[in-house]
């Protein structure tokens, strides 16, 4: 039996499920706040996939390190389960991309729970390679 592909209500019930606060900015463009602590969570419906972006903080103005890459690039290979670091215009992102036809609750429960853990367990370390001690 071939499952449907995930749909934007689908993606709801998940959200409701996992007792998130969540509002639709933007047609299929979902800003999520799970009860545990931690960064919102932007999830973009946007098919074949979910993307899910999570804003750590902004670079600093010299835009950062070669440490903090360096480190960032080892976390993605060793620590962080589900998805990735990134930079986007200035920021410094956690995301991961899902695929709706196979995604189901547990898949973007984890998902969810893996980028807030990357965030809140490396947080202290890269503001600290990033000189930016002032809080977000």
């Amino acid at each position: 039996m071939e499952m449907a592909m995930v749909t934007r209500e689908d993606l709801e019930s998940f959200l409701i499920r996992m007792d998130a606060d969540f509002e639709e900015l933007d047609e299929g463009m979902y800003l999520a706040r799970t009860k545990s602590e931690g960064a919102p969570i932007v999830l973009h419906y946007s098919p074949p996939l979910l993307l899910l972006r999570m804003k750590v903080m902004d670079l600093p103005g010299d835009q950062g390190s070669l440490e903090l890459y360096r480190t960032l690039l080892e976390l993605n290979a060793n620590d962080v389960v589900h998805g990735a670091y990134g930079l986007d215009d200035g920021e410094l992102i956690l995301s991961d991309t899902l695929e709706l036809a196979t995604l189901d609750y547990e898949e973007i429960q984890a998902s969810i729970e893996s980028i807030q853990l990357a965030a809140s367990g490396h947080m202290g370390r890269i503001r600290d390679m990033a000189g930016n001690t002032s809080g977000g």
